[in-house]
């Protein structure tokens, strides 16, 4: 393995521990500044309306995904014609997708004011319209950036990127505690939370341009790019789609069958749970851009050899993870919510179950966004999670919270088999190459 592409593994992996480290200080730090500038009301109002420019932000999951993979495999592979036109049909789409976005918004501040949403709220409804306006234009112009961070893994330089959005998300904090400091209400958060978008996104997307070059070629529209990104940017959608499916759904369930003490217990426990998955996305985030670029290169080899590397790492950590929360999880569970709630050993433990059957899976997914072929996984994922709703509902009814558990380890143990067989055929592996030695992997390569 070349000292570029461990360099290159390093490097990422720095910048997404970075990334993750900046993300909870913005989740510890500003939530209770929050609270003591404008109090629990107020603030519970502001969180309610930034529910819409949320969900907006989803929109161009999909699009932006699907160009920028198209572009990084293309640029990669050498072919800068074909990268100059993911290049510029990407802009357009993503153009059009701002467009739509912006008649969307307006649409929606509109018939909000129409229909009194804004007076009911604690927030004077000018200020309310004014600021729900300014973070959907926040989020709007961010898409430009889903696109712009091809530029950044055709260069080789992903963690500088990484590390650019690390600066973005931290800038946004330190502006936030001035911004409240001064006494700025919703119209002055949002104000400046759209001013450092802009310029952020105008920096990022040219600092990105300068690093690739297209040799003089200029970008074409072509119809099957169009379909491609549009067809594929569909199905990136499902990540979103299959999470609130599964997430949100097993907890409305476990509300309705067994109350709302049960959701208490069951998303704490399964928040544990993720805590050990966190670990397997500072992997992903780590081997993905080198990935992709090797495997535009067509260096499959040494793309299988990091994937086999990955997945059996995820699977020891999670293996480790799980046995660990199982001998000492439970005590240090209660020490973490002051004993304020109740789990029987063997719920814990079909959880922890879960933890493992997790590990197995997850890492094997970033083989779908490295090849750009996200159907599979997009229809798989979307009907294992409603068909995991449905069994939490039965199982919950029969057993309890125990039931919810096994349901979760259920959606778990499905995945690992309709997503882990899948992906090692995406890059010509079997399961059983996984736990081969490296000279198996190579000969089976060369055959």
């Amino acid at each position: 393995m070349s000292m570029g592409v461990v360099r290159g593994i390093f490097n990422n992996g720095i910048a997404n521990i970075t990334q993750k480290v900046v993300r909870i200080l913005d989740q510890l730090l500003l939530v209770p500044f929050f609270l003591t500038a404008w109090g629990a009301e107020y603030y519970g109002e502001w969180l309610t309306l930034s529910i819409v420019p949320s969900i907006l932000a989803f929109s161009d999951l999909g699009f932006g995904s699907a160009a920028c993979n198209g572009f990084v495999l293309a640029y990669a592979a050498g072919d800068k014609q074909q990268a100059a036109n993911f290049y510029k049909s990407g802009f357009w789409i993503i153009s059009g997708s701002v467009l739509l976005g912006i008649v969307i918004s307006f649409s929606i501040v509109i018939v909000g004011n129409y229909a009194g949403w804004f007076a009911k709220a604690a927030i004077i409804a000018s200020d309310a319209i004014w600021a729900v306006t300014l973070m959907m234009a926040s989020k709007l112009i961010s898409f430009y950036t889903q696109l712009a961070e091809g530029f950044f893994r055709g260069a080789r330089r992903a963690a500088t990127g990484s590390f650019l959005s690390s600066g973005n998300c931290l800038l946004n904090i330190i502006v936030a505690f001035v911004v409240l400091y001064m006494g700025c209400g919703v119209v002055g958060f949002a104000f400046s939370h759209f001013v450092i978008s802009v310029f952020y996104t105008i920096f990022y997307w040219f600092l990105g341009r300068r690093m690739i070059t297209f040799d003089g070629l200029k970008g074409k529209f072509v119809r099957k790019d169009i379909h491609m990104i549009m067809s594929k940017g569909i199905a990136y959608l499902a990540t979103p789609v299959w999470q609130s499916i599964y997430f949100q759904g097993t907890t409305l369930v476990v509300r309705i069958v067994l109350g709302a003490e049960a959701v208490a217990v069951f998303n704490t426990v399964r928040t544990v749970c993720r805590s050990v998955n966190q670990m397997f996305g500072i992997i992903n985030a780590a081997i993905f851009p080198e990935l992709q670029f090797e495997y535009g290169r067509g260096n499959l080899l040494l793309v299988q050899r990091l994937f086999r590397i990955a997945v059996c790492l995820s699977i020891f950590i999670g293996f480790i993870g799980a046995i660990v929360l199982c001998m000492i999880g439970l005590p240090l569970y209660y020490w973490w919510i002051q004993n304020a709630l109740m789990v029987e050993p063997m719920v814990w433990n079909i959880f922890m179950i879960g933890v493992f059957m997790n590990a197995v899976w997850w890492t094997s997914v970033v083989t779908y966004r490295m090849t750009n072929q996200p159907k599979y996984f997009a229809i798989a994922s979307t009907l294992i999670s409603c068909l995991s709703v449905g069994i939490c509902y039965v199982m919950s009814e029969k057993l309890g919270l125990a039931g919810a558990a096994l349901a979760t380890t259920i959606f778990e143990t499905v995945m690992v088999v309709c997503i882990l067989p899948d992906a090692c055929r995406q890059l010509g592996l079997k399961v059983s190459d996984l736990l081969g030695t490296y000279r198996d992997l190579v000969t089976k390569g060369t055959k």
